[in-house]
Formats: structure tokens, sequence, C-alpha cells
């Protein structure tokens, strides 16, 4: 893949978190519910929405970091060992800073 098109994959995966993060906030800012039952049930989705958007800031962080490694030709060499990353990890996880190796010393 190329510089352009990794470049493209990466902005889009970005602009679908932005998207999904926009309609997640749009969620929290919703008021809770006066029934005790239906609070208690939206408190418990809000939880679940806070995760997901704390996930979605960090993956859009993550992206940002693989763009800055793509404008500095370090894309695609892992940040840890230096060796390169395999394409089909680079294929499923174009944001990635580890080869799979290094990924694995982090369990």
């Amino acid at each position: 893949m190329n510089k352009s098109s990794v470049q493209t994959v990466l902005q889009t995966m970005k602009d679908d978190l932005a998207r999904r993060l926009g309609a997640i906030g749009a969620d929290l800012s919703v008021a809770l519910e006066k029934d005790s039952e239906e609070r208690a049930t939206q408190v418990e989705n809000d939880e679940v929405l806070r995760e997901m958007q704390a996930e979605g800031h960090n993956q859009i962080a993550a992206i940002d970091a693989a763009i800055g490694r793509l404008n500095d030709d370090t894309y695609g060499k892992c940040v840890k060992c230096h060796n390169r990353i395999g394409k089909e990890r680079l294929t499923a996880v174009p944001y990635t800073p580890f080869c799979i190796d290094c990924a694995k010393s982090f369990r």
C-alpha cells in the first residue's frame, strides 16, 4: 500500500470515529429520566457510552500518531524494535505502532 492509500485509510477511519463520537456525545447529553428505573438504566447505558467514548478518543490518538509516522517516513516500522511491521498486521490494524512480536510482549 502506498503512502497516499494509507493516508486515505487512516483519515477515513478517523472521520468515522469522529462521527461516532459525535453521536455518543449527543446521547450522553440527554437529560436523565425522572422515573428511577428508567434513570438507572440510562445511567448504566451512559457508563458504557463513556467507555466507548474513551476508546474512540484513544483510537483517534493512535491514528494521529500513525499519520505522524507516515509523514516522517517511519510508518510500518515497529516503534519498539524498529523491525518492519507485517503487511497483514498493517492491513488489519493500520494504526498499529508495534510488530506482532512486540505487541505480544505487552500481554
